[in-house]
């Protein structure tokens, strides 16, 4: 009769079997529970884990990211102070250039200086021997000129800028043809006609006189015969009549002397 047991007999048996062995075991419940809370504890430990993992995580990339920085830092740092070094060097070069330049300016001042104040006086020495025109005029600037010099508040090279002003007008005196009025050295109000340093002459507004200067004697020389030509040399010298040949007085050639 075993040996005729069917498969459903087995499965009663077995199922008897369970039966009887749960009836030693917890419940059924009980064993989900401690299940369950042991899967929790194990997802606790899990997430624990994962947490310091991503700390450690975050930590290693931070002080990755602050040593890149420091990197970078430090190079631009570098091309700065090399920028800074180059600067430097620059300017301690254009300061020595300067230093130089000022050393050469003072040299220069003191050689300019005297030449310059020798260039005034020969300026006034010359006015006061030429020949008599716009006297006061040409007075003035040279006076002018002489009270420049001492002044440190004008520059050397404004101050040579009026000399070469002054020789500049001078010069031109010598190649025009002027009329003016003014006063005659015995105090009469005249005319005067000046062609160029050549000749200097004048005549009374009443037209009785007529005169020129006399380099030889440094005077003036009464000659009544050239007042017709002084009056053409006046309407010229105005503009009121057309250029043409003058007859002026000119003082007689001088021998040069060796």
């Amino acid at each position: 009769m075993t040996a005729l047991k069917s498969p459903i007999t087995r499965v009663i048996a077995r199922l008897i079997v369970a039966l009887g062995t749960a009836a030693f075991m917890l419940p059924a419940s009980a064993q989900l529970n401690q299940a369950l809370q042991a899967q929790v504890e194990a997802d606790r430990a899990a997430a624990a884990a994962q947490q310091r993992i991503n700390e450690i995580r975050e930590r290693t990339q931070d002080a990755a990211s602050r040593y890149a920085q420091a990197l970078a830092d430090a190079d631009s740092l570098e091309k700065y102070n090399n920028q800074l070094s180059e600067q430097v060097s620059n300017q301690q070069e254009e300061i020595s250039s300067i230093e130089k330049q000022l050393l050469d300016i003072e040299t220069t001042n003191r050689e300019v200086q005297p030449l310059m104040q020798q260039m005034v006086d020969a300026l006034e020495q010359f006015v006061s021997l030429d020949v008599p025109f716009l006297q006061d005029e040409r007075k003035l600037r040279v006076a002018n000129l002489q009270a420049i010099m001492g002044r440190a508040d004008i520059t050397i090279s404004e101050k040579y800028r009026r000399i070469l002003e002054a020789y500049q007008i001078e010069l031109e005196y010598g190649r025009t043809l002027d009329a003016y009025a003014g006063v005659k050295s015995d105090g009469r109000t005249v005319e005067f006609v000046r062609l160029g340093r050549i000749s200097l002459m004048y005549i009374t507004l009443d037209r009785t006189e007529s005169g020129y200067w006399d380099a030889n004697k440094g005077d003036w020389v009464v000659d009544n015969n050239y007042i017709g030509a002084i009056e053409e040399a006046l309407r010229v010298a105005r503009k009121d009549g057309a250029p043409e040949l003058l007859t002026v007085p000119v003082p007689a050639p001088q021998e040069v002397r060796s």
